[in-house]
């Protein structure tokens, strides 16, 4: 009897997800229009679609997958369904007990070639436009270099911009709550999993180049309201650029599998107006100065440790 139960618990257990997806897709959809859309710089809870766009290439970007890809996805897959739903009541065992022979059909040959091909050329040459535009860096404003480690980012200000670096490492449950008690902000400015101990701090409307690299193993840089992604290899010195055109913290991750601690190496790159940058940065050259070779870590970085 005992088994018997054990068996029957399995067996529900194992529907559970299929039962949870179909209702949370279910609720997700008659929320649309409220909570479904993403935040703004950070995912949403039951989000749906890209994270709002904050520069120029992420507009871009999320317009080419919502006014091409999405649509274009949207036909081939009904076509599809539809296709399966004539196959399965015109062509069933007891409309057809005699299975038709036919293997070629010159006009179906050309028309699945022919299509996927219009599909595709009319696909590619707005993602090669797009592609493009993430490649070619424009003269920068600002260039700072991103460094991953297992498992924190390291970012350094060139001399003409201050010539100092600091570590950016994830804050823990417990340095949360004791930033809320310390009155630095709302539970909301510390998001689980994405707060960290010092912030990426660039002017809005500036064009900033990071240089991305890696200290040990793949690491990768990646801001999803910036539309940014790019890899982290030891030894090589990748670019990438973006330009915020709003105020605000944008959160981003490692995006390349990395280790134990892949899920808990988040960056923050907070947008602010030109004097707001201008005082962090006078304010940065003192907290981050070097002493010898070592730099000078915040009280929050040593209790990362």
């Amino acid at each position: 009897m005992a088994m018997k139960r054990l068996g029957e618990t399995e067996r529900n257990m194992r529907g559970l997800p299929a039962r949870m997806l179909a209702g949370a897709g279910f609720l997700g959809l008659a929320g649309l229009p409220s909570a479904a859309w993403a935040g703004m710089g950070q995912p949403s809870p039951w989000q749906m679609g890209l994270q709002t766009p904050a520069t120029p290439i992420a507009q871009n970007t999320q317009w080419f997958h919502d006014a091409i890809l999405l649509p274009i996805i949207t036909v081939i897959s009904l076509f599809v369904l539809l296709l399966l739903v004539l196959v399965v009541a015109k062509f069933r065992a007891s409309k057809n007990p005699v299975p038709s022979k036919t293997t070629h059909h010159a006009g179906l040959e050309v028309a699945w070639t022919l299509i996927p091909v219009l599909i595709l050329a009319a696909i590619v040459v707005p993602s090669f436009r797009l592609l493009r535009e993430q490649i070619t860096i424009p003269k920068p404003d600002i260039t700072i270099k991103a460094t991953g480690y297992a498992w924190y980012w390291k970012f350094t200000y060139p001399q003409d911009s201050g010539g100092f670096e600091f570590e950016v490492r994830m804050l823990s449950d417990e340095e949360r709550v004791a930033a809320v008690k310390a009155g630095k902000g709302k539970e909301a400015d510390f998001p689980r999993l994405l707060a960290v101990d010092n912030e990426v701090v660039v002017p809005v409307n500036k064009t900033v180049a990071v240089q991305v690299t890696a200290g040990d193993v793949l690491h990768a840089f990646a801001v999803p309201s910036f539309a940014v992604k790019i890899d982290a290899v030891p030894g090589r010195l990748n670019q990438t650029w973006f330009r915020a055109t709003q105020e605000g913290i944008f959160y981003g991750q490692c995006s390349e599998l990395c280790g134990k601690d892949h899920a808990f190496m988040p960056l923050a790159i907070r947008v602010v107006s030109q004097a707001k940058y201008d005082a962090w940065l006078a304010d940065a050259k003192k907290k981050y100065a070097r002493i010898g070779d070592a730099p000078v870590q915040t009280a929050l970085t040593d209790q990362a440790r």
